[in-house]
């Protein structure tokens, strides 16, 4: 195998796919990048930790003699990123050594067996749901904090994606709090919804969510209910699925509500809530909010590190409702909307769920903090 390579394509697409190799690995070949490079084909870079894997097209290859070859991440990467005199870089696999040279620099590394990585699927499905890339990056970022990574109940180390006929409802939650978005696609062929809807790692979603092509649509197909494979506009991620029941999250959605509290920009609200978390910790996080006649007060005391009071002007004039939220939940969610948007609270009382929505059909449902009334 010979190529000569484009440093800087070669340096982006390492950035783009080294995420998914595994810091620790039974099997230390996954610890590298897979490079396949054919004159008509194209060039193929590739990395998988046997749950998530990525193919990523490679731009700027020019292709002497094609092949595949295993690409250590760490030294490979620290050649890209310190070759900066040079715009490419030749590979060449001699025998059992790796070949790298600049203008002025040569670098031999061991060259590994490639047949022994095992290859991420490529995309052939026939059937499935074709996705904005704008969309599908605003569901993922908007639900994907809400989950819990580290949890061994339930499927809430994922998110659900339940398809429909013309939209997909994305939903994450770590049993606080729950974020919901529902977004438009397509279906290709004759998509059936699953019987049972999939539940993707935030690994994965982070991974898709990088690799979005603005200018092409996302591709999505489950299979078997065990995997679900997304093709952007250069790459192909694969990902099983997230194993266990998803929680029931129409059920903690509340049918009614005593008071709706509309702000017209989200960004005063987060900054709002911002200034009275200054005074908050780990122990103890949360804010009282006070909703009275066209004005919010904010609240928070903690010992041996003070308090904090804020006053934001709101449309509102409905009876008084006070309530306590832990102000980590309440500004993670509203990071993730466009500042300028508007968003409604719909609140029950002091002990039940509040939920905040948006006019691009964005639910979010946390559960307030108990406090002696």
């Amino acid at each position: 195998m010979k190529l000569l390579c484009d440093r800087e394509q070669l340096l982006a697409a390492f950035g783009a796919v080294g995420g998914v190799v595994p810091a620790r690995s039974p099997k230390p070949i996954l610890q590298n990048l897979k490079l396949d490079a054919s004159p008509n084909q194209g060039s193929t870079l590739m990395a998988t930790d046997l749950e998530v894997g990525i193919r990523l097209k490679v731009l700027g290859v020019k292709v002497d003699q094609p092949g595949s070859v295993i690409l250590p991440l760490q030294k490979m990467g620290q050649i890209l990123r310190a070759s900066t005199g040079d715009d490419e870089l030749a590979l060449e696999v001699e025998g059992e050594t790796l070949v790298v040279r600049g203008h002025r620099s040569e670098f031999k590394l061991p060259a590994e067996d490639p047949s022994l990585f095992p290859d991420p699927p490529d995309f052939h499905a026939e059937t499935g749901y074709r996705i904005s890339p704008a969309d599908l990056r605003r569901a993922i970022r908007r639900t994907s904090f809400a989950t819990d990574p580290d949890s061994t109940r339930y499927a809430l180390a994922g998110v659900l994606m339940e398809p429909g006929p013309e939209s997909i409802t994305m939903v994450g939650t770590d049993g606080r709090r729950m974020a919901r978005q529902i977004i438009p696609c397509e279906p290709e062929g004759n998509a059936e919804p699953p019987n049972q809807a999939p539940v993707v790692p935030v690994k994965a979603l982070r991974l898709i969510e990088r690799n979005l092509d603005d200018d092409e649509p996302a591709r999505i197909a489950v299979q078997d209910g065990t995997a679900v494979l997304v093709r952007t506009g250069r790459a192909v991620i694969y990902s099983r699925l997230v194993e266990g029941r998803f929680p029931n999250y129409k059920a903690v959605m509340p049918s009614s509500y005593e008071c709706r509290i509309p702000f017209t920009e989200v960004d005063p609200l987060l900054s709002a809530v911002e200034q009275a978390a200054i005074v908050t910790s780990k122990e103890s996080r949360g804010v009282d909010f006070q909703f009275g006649d066209g004005l919010l007060k904010l609240a928070s005391q903690t010992a041996d590190i003070g308090e904090s009071h804020v006053e934001l002007p709101i449309t509102y004039d409905g009876k008084d409702v006070a309530i306590t939220f832990d102000a980590t939940y309440l500004i993670e969610a509203l990071k993730t909307l466009d500042p300028s948007q508007p968003i409604a609270a719909e609140l029950i009382d002091h002990k039940s769920a509040a939920v905040f929505k948006t006019e691009d059909q964005y639910t979010y449902v946390v559960m307030p903090l108990n406090r002696d009334r």
